[in-house]
């Protein structure tokens, strides 16, 4: 088994997960690789691989490692960079929780072991999970205009607030006066959109999500459509720079840009192990189910 970790950064302390990690790849016997930035950070960490290691820094590489499995180390953000570097390879991804919250990163850095023990043992499932493409920005994200959370119009510093003409399937829908708008997938629908007042929406479900951001209009609330859509915009605004956003990604566009976002047409895999289920992250995340004062 041929399998590539894959990391951002790194936090003093978590190095003894890393080798936790290593040390059982060793003894099951499987090839390990590192992107090539990860490695370096940590060789300018002086934390040592038990074993040895081979750096991937491309598409290309990972396509010619034949790697079976992608461990993120991190948050849910490393997974969306992996994301970036996977494309449309269809590698799954295995994300190992070293941050806090996280829907994704799923495994807890303490269970590593447990978790492990499942995946070799067969006992997982892989979840696939619908992205975005953003099309009309092939100047600004290049091979990389697609999105597994979400795609964002917003304004730009401290400017006021813009105005968003919204389309779907080139029928009008709705102006936005607001500071942005967000375009999510079920995977986005917990994480910026939530925080913006949108609904959470189970994965598979087949939908988007359009969230206003501090819209000016109180009867305005947020749209959920099915993913088979095409939605497009216009933006307006005092100043003449707006930002764009894929995931974590941004780029700073002009309202000459005219910019739509379908389903992408390869998806996100990502591996479900045995006994971890959605409705069990939302338990653990948001503490549904559980009141402090019992």
């Amino acid at each position: 088994m041929n399998i590539l970790l894959f990391g951002k950064g790194f936090k003093e302390g978590n190095e003894v997960y890393l080798h936790t990690l290593m040390s059982i790849l060793e003894k099951r016997g499987v090839r390990v690789y590192v992107n090539k930035s990860y490695k370096e950070l940590l060789e300018q960490q002086d934390v040592k691989f038990c074993m040895e290691c081979a750096a991937i820094d491309s598409t290309e590489e990972l396509k010619k490692a034949n790697v079976d499995f992608v461990f993120t180390l991190g948050g849910d953000g490393t997974i969306l960079t992996a994301i970036t570097l996977i494309k449309d390879l269809g590698i799954p991804i295995l994300g190992i929780n070293l941050g806090r919250l996280g829907f994704l990163a799923i495994i807890e850095k303490n269970k590593i072991e447990r978790a492990l023990d499942k995946l070799f043992d067969g006992r997982f499932t892989i979840g696939e999970r619908v992205m975005l493409k953003l099309n009309g920005a092939d100047d600004l994200f290049g091979d990389k205009s697609f999105a597994l959370n979400d795609f964002t119009l917003h304004k730009r510093d401290t400017s006021a607030m813009i105005k968003i003409h919204s389309f779907i399937d080139g029928s009008f829908l709705n102006s936005y006066w607001a500071d942005g708008l967000i375009v999510s997938t079920p995977t986005g629908s917990t994480g910026y959109s939530l925080s913006c007042g949108g609904p959470i929406v189970f994965p598979y479900s087949g939908n988007f999500v359009i969230t206003p951001v501090a819209p000016h209009d109180l009867n305005v609330r947020p749209v959920v459509l099915s993913d088979n859509r095409e939605l497009s915009f216009i933006i307006e605004g005092r100043g003449e720079n707006f930002l764009c956003t894929l995931d974590s990604r941004f780029e700073v566009i002009t309202s000459d840009h005219k910019l739509s976002v379908r389903k992408c047409d390869f998806r996100a895999k990502l591996v479900q192990l045995e006994g971890v289920s959605f409705q069990e992250t939302i338990h653990n995340k948001l503490f549904w189910g559980k009141d402090s004062r019992n």
